[in-house]
């Protein structure tokens, strides 16, 4: 059943993201991810939410584009997303900037697992 907010917002979606708030802690989440993703999507989302940082950090589509190996049209995509969306890619960056004032992070790197 859609929603009024778009045709995307489905019963079935917002079971997942409700299943997704539910989830523990990083290994939880990516123990999930893993068996709901394939590497390619998760490659791809990663690679979006990368795009997004570094969009929102100043850096030059050609730059971001040579980091990450995103095209410049997805860097395009996402900039418009970033600017003109939902607000969830800004309101994202906000908790992590909000975090990175306290000193801590919303979630540890790799390494720090």
């Amino acid at each position: 059943m859609a929603r009024a907010d778009g045709p995307w917002q489905t019963d079935e979606v917002s079971a997942l993201l409700l299943t997704i708030l539910g989830l523990e802690d990083l290994d939880d989440a990516a123990r999930f991810f893993r068996d709901l993703c394939t590497v390619g999507e998760l490659r791809d989302m990663a690679q979006r939410w990368a795009v997004v940082r570094l969009l929102d950090g100043g850096m030059h589509y050609a730059e971001i584009s040579a980091r990450t190996g995103a095209s410049t049209a997805t860097i395009t995509r996402i900039a418009s997303w970033l600017h003109h969306g939902q607000g969830g890619y800004r309101a994202a960056l906000d908790r992590l900037d909000a975090a990175s004032r306290e000193g801590s992070t919303p979630y540890p790197t790799a390494t720090e697992r």
